[in-house]
């Protein structure tokens, strides 16, 4: 185990992050477009005073805690936010709560990773290998991990491990990744008048029956599959046949190989309105893939968590979902994606912390931190 943390300066702490934690929330950074929140996270880590902050190419901000020559740990959070640019940030706070979209997913993330840079550079630690702390783009919506996987890339087996950080789920520990794939169908049309070209085929009726016939493909209850369609974009006017529309599409299952058989039936069904009407045209376009992977509830990784979470009296939950562990356990790599805060409502205007459990989130990082080279 290395130098242990006291309690006191633990809690201490918490005023910090929930600082930090605001500050990052009020900077838009809808996926793939994080620049503004990642130069503020890099200025904050530098005024730590790391020795080492860079920028990757792909835009992911890294700081190293220098250790020993053990295998260095990854301490990650994603800098992305499910909101648009446009989207009303502001918050509310209480007593016990503070509410607003994006604080827990993912800004107090974030300002986790910042206050274990903060306790690191004050403290002194010790760690038998380095401490990375890596706030990675493109977690969410159509941003495909694309951070998370040039983090594996450069790193690929030589950490000890990657530990993920959500703000919202304490107890929650991530060590199974769901596999996910997104499409975009594009149907493109002559268009027209809509009673004087009444023959000439519409774009979003098309889409429609497409729609229809997807939602109606047979899915296995085990592995546990579903289809979800969550955006839909077309058209002109109400009087015009439309001549453009297009659909998101998402598919997830537990395992990979139910998500192959059905891209196969997508194809199918595509086919048949290719050639469904004159001047259609059908495409679809690949927006992702999120590999599958997991390390079993008995990995010492696993236990480690459980072990902390239990020296604070919760309970671990451990689940399958999507998250930037994705990317290293489809390798094959020991990586989890924990909890930091209770607090709900997440992917709303109305989604909410609550202040008293934040330390105990701390808490269990530095937990994990001190125990992960045992």
């Amino acid at each position: 185990m290395s130098d242990s943390i006291p309690i006191s300066l633990i809690e201490d702490l918490r005023t910090y992050v929930l600082q930090q934690a605001c500050a990052i929330q009020a900077i838009p950074a809808p996926s793939l477009r994080e620049s503004q929140r990642a130069s503020y996270l890099k200025e904050q880590l530098i005024q730590i005073g790391l020795p080492e902050v860079i920028q990757d190419e792909v835009g992911n901000v890294l700081a190293c805690l220098p250790g020993g020559s053990g295998a260095p740990l990854l301490l990650t959070a994603h800098l992305d936010s499910v909101f648009s640019e446009g989207q009303n940030l502001s918050l509310s706070r209480s007593e016990s709560k503070i509410t607003g979209p994006g604080i827990g997913d993912n800004a107090l993330g974030l300002a986790v990773l910042l206050g274990i840079g903060l306790l690191g550079a004050q403290h002194q630690w010790h760690l038998p290998g380095d401490l990375w702390l890596v706030a990675t783009v493109g977690e969410e919506g159509h941003g495909d991990l694309k951070g998370m996987k040039a983090i594996v890339r450069r790193f690929a087996a030589r950490p000890v491990a990657y530990l993920v950080l959500e703000g919202i789920g304490l107890g929650r520990v991530v060590h199974r990744a769901l596999a996910v794939r997104r499409y975009r169908i594009h149907v493109r049309a002559p268009g027209g008048h809509p009673w004087a070209a009444r023959e000439i085929p519409s774009a979003i009726h098309t889409l429609i029956a497409i729609a229809h016939e997807l939602l109606h493909v047979p899915l296995p209850a085990s592995p546990r599959t579903v289809i979800n369609i969550g955006v839909i974009q077309g058209g002109v006017s109400v009087n015009t046949r439309a001549p453009e529309a297009w659909m998101d599409m998402e598919l997830r299952c537990e395992e990979e190989t139910p998500l192959e058989n059905l891209e196969v039936e997508i194809q199918r069904v595509l086919r048949q309105y290719r050639g469904w009407g004159r001047g259609i045209s059908v495409d679809l376009l690949h927006m992702g893939n999120r590999p599958a992977g997991s390390i079993p509830p008995s990995h010492p990784l696993v236990q480690k968590v459980r072990l902390c979470l239990a020296q604070f009296g919760i309970d671990a939950t451990l689940e399958q979902a999507s998250t930037d562990a994705s990317a290293p356990l489809s390798q094959g790599y020991p990586a989890v994606c924990i909890g930091l805060a209770r607090g709900g409502r997440a992917h709303t205007a109305e989604e909410f912390i609550e202040i008293e459990s934040v330390a105990l989130g701390l808490r269990q990082v530095v937990c994990l931190i001190q125990n992960m080279w045992d």
